[in-house]
């Protein structure tokens, strides 16, 4: 599983760092990618985050 995040359209909401902490973070008004492919245990909270993101800009592959 791979993890894409389009930064042009992030507003750094941080649905997906509730989602995904392990994943997702922010960080003086940023988002990071922790893990661009993280483990396939994972996979639910990913997706979860993907799907709450309010602008559509993570994208899940795999």
């Amino acid at each position: 599983m791979r993890v894409e995040v389009d930064f042009d359209r992030c507003i750094n909401s941080g649905s997906c760092t509730r989602a995904a902490p392990t994943v997702f973070q922010i960080r003086h008004d940023q988002l990071y990618v922790l893990q661009e492919e993280p483990p396939e245990e994972l996979r639910a909270e990913v997706e979860e985050a993907a799907d709450y993101c309010p602008v559509a800009a993570i994208r899940v592959d795999g």
